[in-house]
């Protein structure tokens, strides 16, 4: 279940409004109804404390490894490395679509990927400011 269609759920399990869940945590309604109705995610790990505390859940069970991944990439290479993060769980969702692999072993790539694609920006950051240096040199 996607991070949307958890606060949907809660929300309406718990029969409170969207204004509420917004006020509670400090946030607009506008960006609130982005997350249930656009697919939106917090930028602020915070919003999904006072969301999960609000909701009376766990922070992990509003954050899917997926989500996580999404969020760890945007917080350490902006909004690039999350496009490039979206991209790579799309791709990867697609090509797990056949249901070949368990949930386990799914996982387990998903896990393996990301350390990948994390390591190889920073290996690529690196690469950069080498780079930029030696041009400045010249």
């Amino acid at each position: 279940m996607k991070f949307a269609e958890k606060l949907r759920a809660l929300r309406m399990q718990q029969h409170k409004t969207q204004r509420e869940a917004a006020e509670a945590c400090g946030i607009s309604l506008r960006t609130y109804i982005s997350y249930e109705q656009d697919g939106r995610y917090p930028r602020n790990r915070e919003i999904y404390d006072k969301l999960a505390a609000f909701y009376g859940v766990e922070k992990n069970y509003l954050m899917t490894e997926d989500e996580t991944f999404v969020a760890d990439a945007a917080g350490q290479f902006g909004a690039r490395g999350k496009r490039q993060a979206e991209q790579l769980v799309a791709e990867l969702t697609g090509l797990f679509a056949g249901g070949e692999l368990s949930e386990s072993d799914r996982d387990a790539v998903m896990i393996a990927l990301q350390k990948a694609y994390f390591d190889c920006k920073k290996e690529n950051q690196k690469y950069g400011r080498k780079k930029a240096k030696k041009g400045e040199d010249e």
